[in-house]
């Protein structure tokens, strides 16, 4: 038996300026054939999981291509037609197809990045099973569910069942082979955009809709995932869905999407995320840090490369320097062209530099100005860190060369690449501890906080003008179908 086992991940905002060519996917780009195979083995993704089990069942494996970028603009049509292509080239004479997909991808020349590949793979290998993982934020299409035969969800955001989730999609599809099931797929799409920050799996409608999901599949369904969408794709329908795998029935896959998108949507209110002004948030950080002993968490959500932005708008840390906030620690903030000045003026250098604002928010018709910051150079280094978890546990991420920036009431964490803050090691590894900060400026949504919480007294969710706004009137959707809930009343 021979399984083809691939990994393709992007997560699409076609409103941010980064972009996406071939050389996003990975630390050095894209990897191949055997070395697919090595950076996945062993590690907590779906498709190490896809290994384990063909492993496992003496399968014989091929594995064209490993490649995720985190989420920015829509991918360059050169790498989706070379990444893809690799993938559909594999599929003839294969037995099983198992793909780790996240779901939400549009390239230059493809609005449904997964579902026109599925198209191609069924084509290319006709009546082969295939069997897909896809993050819990996937905008799940009529071409993806009709080309797919077993799709299952992550169920966590922050997402730490990668492995868990292919593990459960892998197991069906080997089923499906062995004849031990025969699933059937349906789904339930809703005419909802759920904001992100309404996403999280631990918490209000989103945790409801789960756990009954998850209680469904003790009883009837062999897989039940729900999708929150990626509202910030301007594509047809970047909406909530609900995907049933059912072991035999038709009717009661669809009885069960129906049952459980029908809560979510009488829930709706609660996927909406109602931002509060800038200034009453950092106000708020202000007077809880009174007395506080640990830093307050200031989550700058509008500007999360995890979510498509530049990591490099300065609006938070403008508001607390007005609002008279010390002891603050901010990062990641990228700024390539600040780093190369920094660096050149040497360790314990005062300098005078233009930070940040410098990458077009023109998509959604913003347009800022570099701050002039004069500071002291504390550290130079390469910005390197191992992540301590929970989320890709163990893995070695770099920001580049890293400078920390002491203007006085701030000290920043200045790097050439964007970077989420997973891991208290941004700071360390520039020489800050964070433990000893009234303030932590983070540009994350949701990823820090397993780590960060923790070490803080508070957190404060901050909504800057950004191109990762939890504010849809900045944004010119125009391809979205309407009607469609909060934008509209449906």
């Amino acid at each position: 038996m021979k399984v083809l086992i691939a990994r393709l991940n992007h997560e699409t905002n076609t409103f941010s300026p980064v972009p996406t060519p071939l050389a996003a996917f990975g630390p050095d780009g894209p990897t191949f054939g055997e070395q697919a195979y090595k950076d996945n083995k062993g590690m907590r993704t779906a498709m190490s999981a896809f290994i384990d089990l063909a492993e496992q069942a003496g399968a014989t494996l091929v594995t064209p291509v490993s490649a995720s970028a985190n989420p920015s603009g829509p991918v360059d049509a050169e790498a989706y037609a070379t990444l893809t292509q690799c993938i559909v080239d594999a599929a003839p004479g294969c037995d099983a197809i198992l793909l780790d997909l996240h779901g939400a991808m549009v390239a230059q020349n493809s609005a449904d990045g997964e579902g026109d590949l599925l198209l191609r793979l069924r084509a290319a290998a006709p009546g082969v099973p295939i069997g897909v993982a896809l993050d819990l934020h996937a905008n799940v299409t009529p071409a993806m569910v009709g080309n797919a035969d077993v799709i299952v969800g992550f169920k966590t955001y922050p997402h730490i069942d990668m492995y868990v989730t292919g593990e459960h999609a892998g197991r069906l599809l080997f089923d499906l082979l062995a004849g031990r099931s025969k699933p059937t797929m349906r789904w339930h799409q809703l005419p909802l955009m759920a904001h992100t920050l309404r996403s999280a799996s631990f918490t209000g409608a989103m945790q409801r809709a789960i756990e009954a999901a998850r209680e469904a599949e003790t009883s009837e369904s062999l897989a039940v995932s729900i999708f929150a969408g990626f509202s910030l794709s301007d594509i047809e329908a970047p909406c909530m869905s609900v995907v049933v795998v059912d072991a035999k029935s038709h009717e009661r896959a669809q009885a069960t999407a129906d049952r459980i998108a029908k809560q979510m949507w009488d829930e709706r209110e609660a996927f909406v995320y109602r931002s509060e002004p800038l200034a009453e948030s950092v106000a708020r950080a202000k007077a809880i840090a009174q007395g506080a002993t640990r830093p307050v968490l200031l989550l700058d959500h509008g500007d999360n490369c995890m979510s498509g932005g530049s990591c490099d708008t300065m609006d938070v840390l403008q508001e607390a320097l007005a609002q008279g906030l010390d002891g603050i620690g901010v990062g990641p903030l990228c700024d390539p062209g600040a780093v190369g000045e920094l660096i050149a003026a040497g360790e314990g250098a005062t300098v005078t530099v233009a930070l940040g604002n410098k990458v077009s928010l023109e998509g959604i018709g913003l347009s800022k100005k570099p701050v002039m910051l004069t500071g002291t150079v504390r550290t130079v280094g390469n910005g390197e860190y191992v992540i301590t978890g929970p989320t890709y546990t163990g893995q070695r991420s770099s920001m580049g060369r890293t400078v920390l920036f002491d203007i006085g009431a701030a000290r920043i964490v200045v790097t050439e690449r964007t970077q989420e803050p997973w891991d208290i090691g941004v700071f360390e590894c520039a020489g800050l501890d964070p433990r000893k900060e009234r303030f932590l400026l983070l540009k994350s949504r949701m990823y820090c906080r397993p780590v960060f919480e923790p070490i803080s007294a508070a957190l404060v969710e901050c909504d800057s003008p950004g191109v990762t706004s939890s504010d849809y009137s900045l944004f010119p959707f125009s391809k979205v179908r309407r009607p469609v809930f909060p934008l509209d009343t449906v």
